[in-house]
C-alpha cells in the first residue's frame, strides 16, 4: 500500500505523487526481464509504488542498421555511444525538448536524468535517499567504450558509478541503484525498521557510550563521534545457540534491551573497521 502524505511527509518524502517511475534507455531491453520480477523489485511493482519502464536506444536510430556508436574523434579503440540517440530518446521519455547551447533547457527538479557510469560520482547510500525522494529517474545505461561526453555535460543531470571497477555496460549498475532506491520507499519493505537498521543507515542502533556486554569486538569506543550511517550492520545471530561449539554472544540471550543496543553498536563499529576502514576515515 502507498503511504499516505502524512507518512510520506513524516519519513522524509517529498514525492509528489504516489508512484515513482523508473525509465531505463539500453539497448539490451530483454536483460531486465529477470531481475526486476523478483522479491523487492516485484512486490513494490505489483502494489504500484515503483513503475518501471524499459525504452530500446535503436528505436531512437534513422539509419537502416539502427547504429547508436560511432568511432571517437581523436583515435583510439573501441566505440562510442552517440549522442543523437540518447538526447532523442529522453526528449520522448520527458516530452519536452532538453535544449541546445543556444537554449539551454530546465529540468522537473523532482526529476533525474542518471548517466551509469564507470567515470561517474561513487553510488552510496546517501545517493539512494536522496533519489527516493524524487518523482522520477532516468537511466542512461552506457555501453563500449563509453558516451559522447556531450550526453554527461548536457542531457544527465548526474553520472553516477556504483564501485571502482570496470563492467560491460550500465545495465546491471541501473538495476543495483533501481533496488537501493525501491527499498527505501514506504511501504516497499515488510517491516520498515529494516531499512532504518542496517548497513550505512542512519539508526543503526542506539548511541550508548560504552560497549556494555560486547562480544567478538574489537576495543574500540562506541562513542557518536562515528555517524551511523557510516557503519556497517551489527552481526546477527539465529537458532541454534550453539553451533558447532561457536555459541551467541551471551548478552544477546540475556535479555538486557540496552546492553544488546550497546553490544550492537559497538560490534558494528568493529566489523566496520575490519571490513571497510575508509568508511571510518570519512
Amino acid at each position: 500500500m502507498v503511504a499516505d502524505g502524512d507518512a510520506r511527509r513524516a519519513c522524509g518524502y517529498a514525492r509528489l505523487s504516489g508512484t515513482m517511475r523508473f525509465d531505463i534507455v539500453t539497448i539490451f531491453p530483454e536483460f531486465f526481464a529477470g531481475p526486476l520480477d523478483h522479491g523487492i523489485l516485484r512486490r513494490a511493482r505489483e502494489t504500484g509504488l515503483v513503475d518501471v519502464r524499459i525504452q530500446d536506444l535503436r528505436a531512437f536510430t534513422k539509419d537502416r542498421h539502427r547504429s547508436v556508436d560511432d568511432r571517437p574523434f581523436g583515435g583510439g579503440e573501441g566505440m562510442v555511444l552517440k549522442p543523437e540517440p540518447l538526447f532523442e530518446a529522453t526528449e520522448s521519455l520527458l516530452g519536452q525538448s532538453m535544449g541546445s547551447a543556444q537554449e539551454p533547457a530546465s529540468l522537473d527538479s523532482e526529476t533525474a536524468i542518471v548517466l551509469m557510469s564507470a567515470a561517474g560520482n561513487l553510488f552510496r547510500q546517501e545517493t539512494a535517499r536522496r533519489y527516493a525522494q524524487l518523482d522520477r529517474i532516468i537511466f542512461l545505461c552506457g555501453r563500449y567504450e563509453g558516451v559522447d561526453e556531450r550526453v554527461a555535460e548536457h542531457l544527465a543531470t548526474e553520472e553516477i558509478s556504483v564501485g571502482d571497477y570496470v563492467l560491460s555496460g550500465g545495465e546491471l549498475p541501473a538495476v543495483v541503484v533501481i533496488d537501493a532506491v525501491t527499498r527505501l520507499i514506504p511501504g516497499a519493505l515488510g517491516n520498515e525498521a529494516s531499512s532504518q537498521n542496517e548497513s550505512f543507515s542512519e539508526t543503526i542502533v542506539a548511541r550508548d557510550s560504552s560497549p556494555v556486554g560486547a562480544q567478538h569486538a574489537a576495543p574500540l569506543q562506541a562513542s557518536s563521534q562515528f555517524p551511523n550511517y557510516l557503519l556497517l550492520d551489527f552481526p546477527h545471530y539465529t537458532r541454534p545457540a550453539d553451533f558447532r561449539g561457536w555459541k551467541v554472544p551471551e548478552v544477546l540471550i540475556g535479555g538486557n534491551h540496552a546492553e544488546v543496543a550497546n553490544w550492537r553498536r559497538a560490534a558494528a563499529l568493529e566489523k566496520t573497521q575490519r571490513n571497510r576502514p575508509d568508511l571510518l576515515l570519512r
